[in-house]
C-alpha cells in the first residue's frame, strides 16, 4: 500500500531522475522535475518554492548535490539522495539534518537487489581472514562522473566493517553499461566470484520512490541499505 498522494520534487532530469518521476506517477503521486539550468548552485531551492513539496529526490551530480542538500536542510524539507560523490561530507550533513529535525535517506544504490547483494558480501567477508584475497571491480557507462562508484565504495565498507580488511577497487567505463559490480575472492585452492548486474535503471527509481514514501513524517539520517527491508 502506498502513502496518500505525495508531491515529489525530482532534481536531475537525466535517465534515472526521469524514471523516478514516472514511477512516482504510476504509484499515484505528483512529481515535478527541475532542470539543472534552473537550479544552478541550488538557486531554485528556496523555502517558498519548496513549501508545497513533501520530499525532494536528488539524482544530480557530485558537483551539484551538496548545495541542493544544504538548501533543502535550510528549508527543513525531507530528502532522498541517490547521487554519490559527497560522502566525505557525510558527518557534517548528518549533523545538519539532525539539528534541522528533518528526514534524510541516502543510498549508494537504491536497488533492492544490490542491497541484498551487500548482505551476501557481508556473509562472504570471513573468507578475507581465511587465506583469500579480495578485489572489487565496477563497470559503468561512460557518462558516469564519479569513480569508483558509490556502490563499489559501499561494498568496500561492508567488507572492511565485517572483516577489518580493505579491498582494492578497479573502475571501468564502457558504452552504456547500467552497472556491474563484482567481488572476487581468490585463494590457492579455489576462487569465489559474486556479481550483481543491473539490467535497468528502473530498479533504482523504484527504490528511491519507496524511500520517499517511507521518510514522510520521519526525522533522522538513514542509509538506504539499513532500511530497505522495511519497504
Amino acid at each position: 500500500m502506498t502513502n496518500p498522494s505525495l508531491k515529489l520534487l525530482v532534481l536531475g532530469p537525466g535517465k534515472t531522475g526521469s524514471l523516478v518521476a514516472e514511477v512516482a506517477r504510476e504509484r499515484g503521486h505528483q512529481a515535478r522535475i527541475i532542470d539543472v539550468d534552473v537550479n544552478h548552485d541550488a538557486a531554485w531551492l528556496t523555502p517558498e518554492h519548496l513549501r508545497d513539496f513533501d520530499v525532494v529526490v536528488d539524482f544530480t551530480s557530485p558537483d551539484a548535490v551538496l548545495a541542493n542538500i544544504d538548501a533543502c536542510i535550510r528549508a527543513k524539507k525531507a530528502m532522498v539522495v541517490g547521487t554519490t560523490g559527497w560522502y566525505s561530507e557525510m558527518a557534517r550533513v548528518r549533523s545538519a539534518v539532525e539539528q534541522a529535525g528533518t528526514g534524510f535517506v541516502f543510498g549508494a544504490n537504491f536497488s533492492y537487489g544490490v542491497n541484498l547483494f551487500f548482505q551476501i558480501i557481508k556473509a562472504a567477508a570471513p573468507a578475507l581472514t581465511h587465506g583469500y584475497s579480495g578485489h572489487i571491480t565496477e563497470i559503468h557507462h561512460i557518462h558516469k562522473k564519479d569513480a569508483p562508484s558509490g556502490t563499489a565504495v559501499a561494498m568496500q565498507r561492508v567488507l572492511e566493517q565485517a572483516a577489518d580488511v580493505r579491498v582494492d577497487i578497479t573502475s571501468e567505463r564502457e558504452g552504456e553499461v547500467t552497472g556491474t559490480h563484482t567481488l572476487e575472492l581468490d585463494a590457492a585452492g579455489d576462487r569465489i566470484v559474486l556479481t550483481h548486474e543491473a539490467k535497468s535503471r528502473r530498479t533504482f527509481a523504484e527504490g528511491a520512490v519507496l524511500a520517499a514514501e517511507w521518510i514522510v513524517g520521519k526525522t533522522g539520517f538513514y542509509d538506504f541499505k539499513d532500511i530497505f527491508g522495511q519497504l
